[in-house]
């Protein structure tokens, strides 16, 4: 059974963060003909930064149009973690405290506090990346993320990447009809990526990566709107999935039946999903369109 939910708008970009000038190259490229003063996605939690107890929380997400990292602390404040001025996708606090993000254009980068960025990788030897999307991180450090560039089911050449700590870059797939969201299960045995132009999302054993290619299959068959985007995976084993340009989040069950269906009162961009940790229930929801961030309590079993 299926519950059907509303999500509640929670947070909303203030104006003083909303691009009013010049568009940059990624967000004429991906909206030709549009101003968007903003594009939201990339969402999860962690420490509060400068925060004195690491316990205090907030949520962070990326600006990709305008080329930086925020933070939303719990009281609805938003702050400026890093400001690159280029096309970040994604962010991930590492467990040795680092900030490490995945950029469009720049490839795989850290990112200091006085803004300065290192660049970790740009690609294999003769094989750049195509335009970096999506990352997780495992609890030992280990880098999954998507590189899906202009890729579709007309040219499905994405790939998908690992980085373990101290060792080199391994290309894990490169056969995606455009690789987007990429999350670990719950017990990190499965990566889950959304392969968006095909409407699915694919699994894969973490494990097999070091074996080669993997043998990977359809774990999900969706349907409508442009496809997935944004995975997030819960202690309860449940996967969220932030299905683009459809105003929709879905959850599935740790057997893949699906039991919540989600839905924004407003925006349809819906680009990225992420789960708290101290409340596994709470699911919160990016929508670009509108550069809001929704909440649905999940504790309603269906």
């Amino acid at each position: 059974m299926t519950t059907q939910l509303t999500a509640t708008e929670i947070y909303s970009l203030p104006e003083e963060f909303r691009n009013k000038g010049e568009l940059s190259a990624w967000a004429k490229m991906t909206r030709p003909g549009e101003h968007i003063d903003s594009f939201l996605e990339g969402a999860f939690f962690a420490a509060q930064p400068d925060a004195n107890d690491d316990t205090e929380k907030c949520l962070f997400v990326t600006d990709v149009a305008n080329g930086r990292v925020l933070s939303i602390a719990k009281d609805g404040d938003w702050q400026v973690v890093h400001e690159t001025g280029s096309a970040i996708h994604s962010m991930r606090i590492m467990p040795d405290g680092s900030h490490i993000a995945v950029d469009y254009d720049l490839g795989v980068l850290q990112l200091s506090k006085d803004s300065s960025i290192s660049v970790i990788s740009q690609g294999l030897e003769n094989q750049p990346f195509l335009g970096l999307s999506d990352m997780c991180v495992a609890s030992d450090g280990t880098l999954w993320f998507t590189d899906s560039g202009r890729t579709s089911l007309s040219d499905p050449a994405g790939r998908v990447y690992c980085l373990r700590p101290d060792s080199e870059l391994q290309l894990v797939l490169d056969c995606v009809p455009y690789s987007n969201g990429i999350c670990l299960s719950h017990n990190e045995k499965w990566i889950y990526v959304a392969a968006t132009r095909a409407n699915q999302v694919w699994r894969f054993a973490a494990s097999h990566a070091d074996l080669g290619t993997p043998m990977v299959g359809t774990y999900l068959q969706l349907s409508g709107g442009l496809g997935p985007d944004g995975l997030a995976t819960n202690t309860l084993g449940w996967l969220a999935v932030a299905q683009a340009q459809a105003g929709v989040a879905y959850v599935f069950d740790d057997r893949g039946d699906l039991i919540f269906t989600v839905r924004l009162p407003k925006g349809l961009w819906t680009t990225s999903v992420a789960f708290d940790s101290d409340a596994p229930e709470d699911l919160y929801i990016t929508e670009a369109q509108t550069g809001t961030i929704f909440l649905a309590n999940l504790s309603t079993t269906g």
